[in-house]
């Protein structure tokens, strides 16, 4: 069910994104609970009127705003190849969370968010959609690449997409987030501005776990 009212779907592509865009930036640079949705409509353009005639209230923009967050990266994730090996295939999924982290920082951040205690009650709206995305894809990835005998064949594929799932969502967490690009630089040093070779490193790590 669309967090949006049917009076959104109405106006012009380009106004729902700029609506969107703005969004974007005010929740991602001061906070969901610090964002106000007037100041939102004043810089989008419209008043306060319109937005409440597209929206029942800050929070269903915000959830509209992830939502359309999980749209663009389910986008990417569908995009990948099914063809090669399952290194390979693991390999092209961490390069697209750095990509997508690098293209929708906001986003990102926003996404993220959602794992707070302060957010946890709209996310319970929201995980359910997300973590499908996720699970789907990597137990299909898992599971063929099992069956060709690429991985050992007492994987537990549960465990091992929970395992790849929270290395990519470290990976997009090091590219997007302040204290998570300190912790990076931290640790790996000059070879944290490197996003490509980190992203092969840690899919030969994940290798070595599941084969």
């Amino acid at each position: 069910m669309p967090f949006h009212k049917e009076t959104f779907d109405r106006i012009p592509p380009d106004k729902r994104d700029h609506i969107f865009t703005i969004a974007v930036s005010e929740f991602a640079m001061s906070g969901y609970a610090a964002a106000s949705i007037n100041q939102i409509a004043r810089k989008a353009g419209i008043s306060i009127g319109s937005m409440y005639s597209y929206f029942d209230s800050k929070e269903d923009l915000f959830l509209a705003v992830v939502d359309k967050g999980y749209e663009l990266l389910e986008r990417a994730l569908k995009s990948q190849s099914r063809e090669g090996s399952f290194r390979e295939q693991l390999l092209e999924l961490l390069l697209t969370a750095v990509e997508y982290a690098d293209k929708h920082p906001d986003m990102n951040n926003l996404y993220l968010s959602l794992m707070t205690e302060e957010l946890a009650p709209l996310s319970m709206r929201l995980s359910s959609q997300v973590e499908k995305i996720s699970v789907t894809n990597y137990h299909e990835m898992l599971q063929v690449a099992k069956e060709k005998g690429e991985l050992r064949q007492d994987l537990d594929i549960p465990m091992a997409a929970y395992l790849i799932d929270n290395n990519v969502l470290l990976l997009q967490l090091a590219c997007s987030a302040g204290y998570h690009k300190y912790r990076l630089q931290h640790f790996m040093g000059s070879r944290a501005q490197d996003k490509a070779q980190l992203a092969a490193q840690l899919c030969d790590m994940i290798m070595r776990c599941l084969t």
